[in-house]
């Protein structure tokens, strides 16, 4: 059969199997039905894609992350679940080492989907039907039914049991054709259309492989060039140094100013940045103390932003230094030697930033900023190390976003195995007598949070009473308003369970149902 048509069966299949299963569902088992069709598709597609390390990892990642929308169903499982099925897609079709470029090719794909699907529709050469073998046909088609619509009618008036057996088939065949026409809505036929895009851009190659391409001309060492002066003045990068440095940036002394320049500028960043380290130690490392009377964001918080921000910007300092040529330079050891002890300084400020969000945890528990700030923490690192790593064995830029792309891959997919809502939820409730609760937060949570929520809620509205009693000196205005806003959460969530059928089941709805069955505190759930 022709690949193309096999191309668009293909799509068109997983387009309409996206619709039976995703329409009025959530992502959860029905994830499962749907990557298995696009996973068999895509590797039947392109087969070579199976002896590929890559995807074999990344299809690992992905199996991971498929789980754990299954039985975490969060929604950092599913965006875990679409960047790696994406990747997978990228490096099957085309010829790739890093995910940035393969990324560039998936958005490619989805761009020219309509194109790919158009230019794979292809009419066969075939010789034409004979219009006389489908006249044939009508013809000994039409007497036939005829005597069979005939007789129907006469056994359907003669026999009870017959007519009750024909009425009964009519039923189902009018439920069929209702539910039939109820498929063809307007909306669901936009949602067939939503399939087309989805399914199309994942399963059909762009002939643009810019992104592939490129990325061939791509290397992870540094290789040293030479241009003549016209030449650099071309780029706008080479503009801007000759902005600040002015002649010194061009001539026989071009790479012997810049050193010099990198030197002095590494010398001042690490004489501040040290003054800085000192003074986090003292306050951070070792003396540190809650003040009463002063709020715990004034002290540790506050500013942790523009720390990060400075550590992003110190690399960005380094790749300026360490561009291009200045990496060959013989006499770059000083410069170096700078660089080095900057990253170590900037590894300590990344730990001082750590201890700031650590201190406020203790104090207010655990929230999505503060483990956000956690995991960005550990990417710096990451880059920390492969800035190093840039420097040390003169790698390109290009190696370093490929590497901290792949890092950040494999971290947010071991994020995706803890359900962070109940982490959340367990860790704080567990030092509800040390911790200054949020509550209003903790009932914002996912439902998989909720048992842990009804188990602590009376003493939770309490706690919330004696807070605002104590701040404001008179009674609240509500004694169980946390309570009740509990319990049409649980309302909520009955609802959202009788709309959904098994294609939304999930580990997660399921363990909250079971919870509150158990409890007798919920009895509508079907």
């Amino acid at each position: 059969m022709n690949k193309d048509l096999v191309k668009i069966i293909l799509v068109t299949a997983g387009a309409v199997l996206f619709n039976l299963v995703f329409w009025n569902e959530k992502l959860a088992i029905n994830t499962v039905l749907f990557d298995a069709f696009l996973l068999s598709a895509l590797f039947f597609l392109y087969p070579t894609a199976r002896k590929s390390a890559t995807v074999n990892w990344l299809l690992l990642g992905h199996l991971v992350s498929l789980i754990m929308v299954v039985v975490h169903n969060t929604d950092l499982s599913k965006i875990a679940f679409v960047v790696t099925l994406l990747l997978i897609a990228g490096f099957a079709e085309y010829t790739h080492r890093s995910a940035w470029f393969a990324g560039g090719s998936m958005l490619m794909n989805l761009v020219m989907v309509v194109a790919s699907f158009v230019e794979s529709i292809k009419i066969n050469k075939g010789k034409p039907a004979k219009r006389k073998g489908v006249s044939r046909f009508i013809r000994f088609a039409i007497f036939p039914l005829i005597l069979v619509i005939i007789f129907f009618l006469i056994y359907r008036d003669a026999n009870n049991a017959f007519s009750d057996i024909a009425g009964r088939i009519g039923v189902q065949l009018e439920v069929f054709f209702g539910h039939f026409f109820d498929f063809f809505s307007w909306q669901r036929l936009l949602f067939l259309l939503l399939g087309l895009l989805i399914t199309g851009s994942i399963l059909l190659k762009s002939k643009l492989d810019y992104f592939s391409t490129r990325e061939t001309r791509m290397n992870d060492g540094l290789q040293r060039s030479r241009k003549s002066l016209l030449q650099k003045r071309k780029g706008g990068f080479f503009q801007f140094v000759e902005m600040i440095m002015g002649k010194m940036a061009s001539g026989m002394m071009a790479l012997k100013n810049e050193n010099t320049t990198g030197i002095i500028s590494l010398v001042l960043l690490n004489v501040l940045l040290l003054l800085v380290n000192c003074v986090d130690v003292n306050f951070l490392w070792l003396h540190f103390q809650y003040k009463p009377g002063l709020p715990v964001y004034k002290m540790v918080h506050e500013g942790t932003e523009l720390l990060i921000v400075s550590i992003v910007l110190a690399m960005a300092i380094l790749l300026f230094f360490f561009k291009g040529n200045l990496n060959f330079y013989k006499r770059n050891r000083w410069l170096k030697y700078g660089a080095y002890a900057w990253i170590i300084q900037n590894a300590m400020l990344v730990s001082s930033v750590f201890l700031r969000d650590y201190y406020y945890i203790l104090k207010h528990g655990l929230a999505y900023k503060r483990i956000g700030v956690l995991f960005f923490l550990l990417m710096v690192l990451i880059g920390l190390i492969t800035v190093f790593l840039k420097i040390w064995s003169r790698r390109t830029n290009y190696f370093l976003f490929r590497v901290n792309a792949w890092a950040g891959i494999a971290v947010l997919v071991l994020a995706t195995t803890i359900h962070w809502d109940e982490f959340i939820a367990g860790y704080n409730l567990k030092r509800k007598n040390t911790v200054d609760l949020d509550v209003s937060f903790l009932l914002s949570l996912s439902d998989k949070a909720l048992p842990l929520l009804d188990t602590n809620i009376v003493a939770l509205q309490k706690r919330e009473n004696d807070a605002r009693l104590q701040k404001h000196n008179s009674q609240p205005v509500c004694d169980t308003c946390f309570i009740e806003e509990l319990k049409q959460r649980e309302i909520q969530f009955v609802q959202k369970q009788k709309e959904l059928t098994w294609l939304s089941w999930n580990y997660a709805d399921a363990y909250t149902k079971k919870y509150f069955r158990k409890k007798g505190l919920i009895t509508a759930i079907n």
